[in-house]
């Protein structure tokens, strides 16, 4: 079957750039210091700025990709994705200043888009009843690359030093456009009942009709990544050991695990019974998994809690990326897509700025608990959303 094979040329695709995405981003803190950064509180701000870049202009540059792909087919978005941040992480190697690697940070959000354009073209292919089980599949080859790109990039930067790694992560992205461009069939948009942009008001009003899946994705990306710039802190109130950088690395890395575990079942359950029960339990489940970790005093308490939280992560961001399926015409599917990463970017932009005002306004535990609440009023809002229902069960 065309879509199984379709499968197995965009998961390690989505390893590729997935790896190559985390080889460099968990040292840019230290990159701007050898930039000529030195104060801590410049290193902090520059930081702040070139990690955020990228998701600003993603934001913004997303929809219009879609609609292009609607146009001209997700194989050739792929491939502009692949090659234009490819060459610009090379370019991040030889920077002399922070300012440069600022502009490149934000001309690779202009050119990101690949996993979500993958995703876009495996939906496409797969029948509605393999959706859930598929999407959570792929999703699994972003997660083990998130996973051991830090890994290796740590050893790389002690060998090759920062500048090598951003080469190697290049490298990376464009052999994951090479994958693309040998092995996966271009298919004709207008086979698709794609390749014109549809303006007829039933197809636009379809896409209105999906705000609320892109206001769940911008939720929960928001309340994911909250979390994320007060991990560390938190772990080391927790943490008084003497390898507090390795329990730290293994506290984020965990989630992922759990996640890897999480995605396909879920996703093959959703199949079953329909992906808007498995949304909302997924998103209750996670704010009660959050609570353990509030009072978590030990840092096996704190694993266990994440480890919990990555089993259920992964039956959200499948789900709505079935729901985006079902709900939309197959001539505007790559725009809608589009239009969701989209809003999974603005999550990302948002939650860490969100989760640092909150930890220095209030405490560092009231973050957990204005990420439950983000939980659980997404899980509300899309039980009252009836026409997910419709759509999750629709075949």
């Amino acid at each position: 079957m065309y879509w199984k094979r379709v499968l197995w040329i965009l998961w390690p695709a989505n390893f590729l750039i997935s790896a190559g995405m985390s080889l460099a981003v968990p040292f840019l803190p230290l990159y701007v210091e050898q930039l000529g950064v030195h104060n801590m509180q410049s290193v902090a701000h520059w930081s702040g700025w070139i990690f955020s870049a990228q998701f600003l202009t993603s934001f913004l540059f997303q929809p219009l990709w879609g609609v292009l792909a609607d146009k001209y087919g997700q194989k050739t978005m792929l491939l502009r994705s692949a090659i234009g941040m490819g060459i610009v992480t090379i370019l991040m190697a030889f920077v002399t200043s922070p300012l440069q690697l600022l502009l490149l940070r934000l001309t690779n959000g202009i050119f990101s888009g690949f996993i979500s354009m993958s995703i876009s073209l495996q939906a496409s292919v797969t029948p509605d009843e393999n959706s859930g089980k598929v999407l959570g599949t792929l999703q699994t080859g972003q997660i083990v690359g998130a996973l051991i790109g830090p890994l290796i990039g740590g050893i790389l930067s002690e060998i090759t030093g920062y500048g090598g790694v951003f080469v190697l992560t290049g490298v990376l992205i464009l052999l994951a456009g090479l994958v693309v461009m040998i092995f996966v069939k271009q298919t004709d948009p207008k086979q698709l009942g794609q390749g014109t942009i549809v303006k007829s008001k039933r197809n636009w009003k379809s896409l209105r009709m999906l705000f609320p899946v892109f206001l769940a994705s911008t939720i929960t990306q928001m309340a994911m990544m909250s979390i994320q710039p007060i991990l560390p802190i938190y772990t080391k109130t927790i943490y008084n050991g003497s390898h507090l950088a390795f329990m730290v690395g293994l506290v984020s890395a965990i989630t992922g695990v759990a996640n890897l575990i999480g995605s396909p079942i879920l996703g093959r359950l959703g199949d079953k019974i329909g992906q808007r029960k498995i949304l909302i339990f997924s998103l209750i489940m996670c704010a009660v998994a959050f609570i353990p970790q509030i009072f978590a005093t030990t840092i096996t308490g704190l694993l266990i809690g994440r480890f919990f939280l990555g089993l259920f992560i992964g039956g959200m961001l499948p789900s709505l990326n079935v729901l985006v399926k079902k709900m939309t015409p197959k001539e505007l599917q790559a725009t809608a897509f589009g239009l969701n990463s989209s809003a999974r970017f603005l999550g990302n932009l948002i939650g860490p700025i969100f989760g640092s005002f909150v930890a220095t306004t209030f405490q560092i535990q009231d973050v957990f608990y204005f990420t439950i609440v983000f939980l659980l009023m997404n899980a509300s809002m899309i039980i009252f959303a009836h026409r997910f229902e419709v759509a999750s069960h629709k075949v």
